[in-house]
């Protein structure tokens, strides 16, 4: 996403592990943001508390977090935050979805660590920032979560989300921009963080797709089947009569494109890595 407009307020805090940005378009006339401030920082500032809190509940770097004391055996799940019930239910429902594409219970207990980012992102901004686009001056609210987006604007306003998607074998290139009003946008591969991936079936990373980005209306549903994309790697696009995406795109290690709309591929591209 473009950070140079002057119309938008943006914070960053580190949360979750990553830089999370939350970004909030003001509308024409708006150059001035102290207007905008006295309702919109505090909305902010809820967001950022918001993922803190399910980062102390989720996290498996914190001893004490609920996953964690349940995977020990020294909390049950009816003790637990009531958020961990909620996850669970995700959890399960895209186990199904993804035909074990993805599974929260690969390690033998519950870490549903692929699903609960882009959950609590969606969440976060659905409880805090879509309210902002009834205010006069808010034109598009929006997280940027580790590269993850989850997008909302006003439905009266013409402005659109442009979102790159960069090229996994050249972080400064671009290979595609996409325009979003309402929706999310997720990425998942070994570009970024290595091979992060594991195939629930065998245990190990899955390795057939350097990038697989994925639109879809909620970012946990975009999250989601961009990991199920990549542990299914770049040859089989069989999940997508099943997945409930707008469009995406595939890279393989050998740089190789595939992008489709729906549940229809549109492009084939052979290109060098």
């Amino acid at each position: 996403m473009r950070h140079d407009d002057p119309r938008r307020l943006v914070e960053v805090e580190q949360v979750m592990g990553m830089p999370i940005s939350v970004h909030v378009v003001l509308g024409h006339g708006a150059h001035d943001t102290d207007r905008a401030a006295p309702v919109v920082r505090p909305a902010i500032g809820r967001v950022f508390d918001h993922l803190r809190t399910v980062d102390r509940v989720f996290s498996t770097y914190r001893a004490d977090s609920d996953v964690l004391r349940l995977a020990r055996g020294e909390l049950e799940l009816v003790d637990a935050d009531p958020m961990v019930e909620d996850v669970l239910r995700e959890a399960t429902a895209a186990e199904v979805a993804t035909r074990g594409r993805f599974s929260a219970w690969w390690r033998g207990w519950f870490d549903p660590t692929g699903l609960v980012k882009g959950w609590a992102v969606e969440q976060a901004t659905a409880a805090h920032l879509a309210p902002l686009l009834s205010e006069p001056y808010v034109t598009a609210v929006g997280v940027n979560a580790g590269g993850d987006l989850q997008l909302r604007t006003d439905p009266a306003s013409d402005w659109r989300w442009r979102v790159g998607i960069a090229d996994p074998a050249d972080r400064t290139a671009v290979l595609a921009t996409i325009d979003v009003d309402d929706g999310a946008v997720a990425t998942s591969g070994t570009a970024e963080r290595g091979l992060h991936v594991v195939d629930p079936a065998t245990g190990r990373p899955a390795t057939r797709v350097r990038s697989a980005t994925v639109v879809a209306d909620r970012l946990s549903h975009a999250d989601l089947w961009a990991t199920a994309a990549v542990v299914a790697g770049f040859d089989d696009l069989g999940w997508l009569a099943d997945a409930d995406t707008a469009q995406g795109m595939l890279v393989a290690p050998d740089g190789r494109i595939r992008r489709w709309t729906g549940s229809t591929e549109v492009t084939v591209v052979e290109r060098s890595a």
